[in-house]
């Protein structure tokens, strides 16, 4: 059984190609277009990890996050923020918001897939 991702992200062309490495790689990949919806999916779908932007419409990814990580369902999978907010304290405002990692946009398509797989648990 293929391991799952939920990727929320509103761009279209960074879905398409996180998508797209991800996919040839051998993961199922599910998406959403912001935040209120990528809740629901997450709730639907109970992925294996989670890509979240943090720039998003109708709820910013901090809050996503934070959501995930209280509802007692979603809390274990883990959470990596893909942002582009790249400034002084934005690792860590992701992090205490309840990500548990954090890649810098753009991405490295060399290298992407390799830091996405880091996050995802052991066996599942």
């Amino acid at each position: 059984m293929k391991r799952s991702i939920l990727l929320i992200e509103d761009d279209e062309r960074n879905r398409y190609l996180a998508t797209f490495l991800l996919e040839r790689s051998g993961y199922a990949v599910e998406s959403a277009i912001d935040g209120p919806s990528g809740l629901d999916r997450a709730r639907s779908l109970r992925p294996d990890l989670i890509l979240l932007d943090i720039q998003l419409p109708g709820m910013d990814g901090y809050e996503v996050a934070t959501r995930l990580k209280t509802d007692p369902v979603l809390r274990s999978i883990p959470i990596v923020a893909v942002t582009s907010y790249a400034m002084v304290g934005d690792r860590e405002r992701a992090m205490a918001a309840g990500c548990d990692g954090y890649l810098e946009k753009p991405i490295d398509p060399e290298r992407f897939v390799g830091e996405v797989s880091r996050f995802l648990p052991e066996g599942g």
